[in-house]
């Protein structure tokens, strides 16, 4: 593991010890931002402590993340994406899918991530060029099936409502963007669409789909990477398909429609 690994992987698992002083089955208050997505307090205090300790120990890097940090910065050969809290709203219902997503890029693509879901105990990470793992063990998007009902479809809620999709797996809607591209960098998922991404949601997933061998791009739209410098991407979302092949992928794409 190298030191820029070994850097983000503590910093995931003391935001999660931050979120984890937050969380409660009970739920918790949450407020609705502008563009209909809820914020709670520990959103906020995650972002703080992981734009402080980069800040700090990466002085030259720049910084966009979710909560406090949305335009790109210019003139950096290295920024760091971060979404302190990836599923909020499981998290304010005291549902336990929600995690923090790290992802340094380099030139403008993603060269590392990392993926913590503290409450399922699931540390995923990945460099580019060196693999994908969990927990420490390789992970691998799956092939194809040969029984459809072993594996399932992952998507957003907003899917259905913007979308007639008509995918021969079952549906299962987990509630945090960057856990369900971990379920298809696993092998877990075999499909996976998100309809509404914004950049901090898929950075670090978009590259452990990619170091796990599984297919992941947009389905619309602009390209999300490289990094446009000074752009605002609070205000851009980036609707993704993911699979385990080229002809999932492909497949897949053929059965969403756009209503």
């Amino acid at each position: 593991m190298t030191e820029t690994l070994e850097f983000a992987v503590k910093l995931a698992r003391q935001a999660g010890e931050l979120l984890l002083g937050h969380f409660t089955l009970s739920g918790t208050h949450a407020h609705l931002k502008e563009d209909r997505s809820v914020v709670t307090e520990a959103d906020i205090a995650a972002d703080r402590l992981i734009a402080n300790a980069i800040h700090s120990t990466y002085p030259e890097d720049g910084l966009l993340s979710e909560e406090l940090y949305n335009v790109s910065p210019l003139e950096k050969k290295a920024v760091w994406v971060i979404d302190p809290l990836d599923g909020t709203t499981n998290f304010s219902l005291g549902l336990p899918i929600w995690g923090i997503s790290i992802a340094r890029l380099v030139d403008g693509f993603p060269a590392l991530g990392v993926l913590y879901f503290p409450t399922l105990g699931e540390l995923y990470t990945a460099q580019s060029g060196l693999g994908a793992s969990l927990n420490g063990t390789p992970i691998h998007a799956a092939g194809s099936p040969s029984n459809p009902t072993a594996t399932f479809f992952a998507c957003c809620s907003r899917t259905h409502r913007r979308y007639q999709i008509n995918i021969p797996y079952k549906t299962r809607i987990l509630g945090s963007a960057a856990y369900n591209l971990c379920a298809v960098a696993r092998g877990m998922a075999i499909v996976g669409f998100e309809a509404t991404v914004k950049l901090w949601d898929i950075a670090a997933g978009w590259l452990l789909i990619h170091e796990a061998g599984g297919v992941i791009e947009t389905f619309e739209g602009q390209q999300p990477f490289p990094l446009s410098a000074g752009k605002d991407y609070s205000r851009q979302s980036f609707p993704v398909l993911s699979g385990a092949t080229t002809e999932l992928v492909a497949l897949a794409r053929s059965q969403i429609i756009p209503k």
